[in-house]
């Protein structure tokens, strides 16, 4: 199911501003929100690509501050996120961050102001939000998404469809989301590809071209799941540099080939 979110309005437009140094004439942030108080880039997919190495690699990298929790959720449908792992809660960041994201909960409109405002913790340092469904959103959301944050980087992370398809209804079997089945049923398995949940996110190429439809070219790039398997040191290189982090810098405690979902 996709969802439509009613948009909270806003005062002014920054399109028409003249942009000086990432701010207007009027000393506002062209990202919408005052200061640096908003995430610098998005990885919307795909699930089960490689999103939870990702987010594993930048968590205790110097340059970046990471949300204590891997998937936000807001921009799809923040209401219904169901986690499985409890959130990070090791300072006072993480618990601020973690009450704005309740407060978030109770609006009925998406409110990006607010949620630009949950990233105020980074400080100087990079941050983002990495919620594979997003690869769901529409194209409403999307425009509304990238106006309002007009520097923000996107990043989509590809994997074979049938392949990510294949991991996705294993992961729902072994949380119980899904029924089990017999997999040397091919009615069965065909029923069970056919899932909504599973179709909406089995196109990658459609995907990438409703986001690129919004996204400037410079701002958005696809790796390969394949590359995670076979060079994942190169691949944490090439994305830290994308996003702006340094990829000499060790991401402590955790090592670009240390990664359990290559095998799911």
């Amino acid at each position: 199911m996709r969802w439509s979110w009613p948009f909270k309005s806003r005062n002014g437009s920054h399109q028409n501003a003249h942009h000086r140094n990432g701010h207007t004439d009027n000393g506002h942030d062209v990202n919408g929100v005052a200061g640096d108080a908003r995430p610098d880039f998005l990885c919307v997919g795909a699930q089960k690509a490689g999103t939870s190495w990702l987010y594993r690699q930048l968590e205790p990298h110097p340059d970046f501050w990471m949300p204590p929790v891997k998937e936000l959720h807001y921009l799809d449908n923040l209401n219904r996120t169901k986690r499985i792992h409890g959130p990070r809660c090791g300072d006072q960041r993480d618990a601020t961050f973690l009450e704005g994201m309740q407060n978030l909960r109770g609006r009925f409109y998406l409110d990006l102001d607010s949620y630009g405002r949950l990233f105020q913790h980074k400080g100087t340092c990079l941050s983002g939000d990495i919620s594979p469904a997003y690869s769901t959103l529409n194209d409403e959301i999307i425009e509304r998404v990238v106006n309002h944050f007009p520097n923000l980087k996107v990043v989509f992370l590809a994997r074979d469809p049938i392949e990510r398809a294949w991991s996705q209804l294993s992961m729902g079997v072994r949380l119980g989301m899904i029924n089990k089945f017999d997999a040397t049923d091919p009615e069965e398995v065909i029923c069970n590809l056919l899932n909504p949940g599973v179709l909406i996110r089995s196109h990658p190429s459609k995907i990438v071209a409703r986001w690129k439809r919004y996204v400037p070219p410079e701002n958005f790039r696809i790796y390969f799941f394949d590359d995670l398997k076979e060079n994942p040191a190169e691949l944490r290189r090439s994305i830290l540099l994308f996003l702006g982090g340094d990829p000499e810098k060790l991401s402590c405690g955790s090592k670009p080939h240390e990664n359990n979902d290559t095998s799911r």
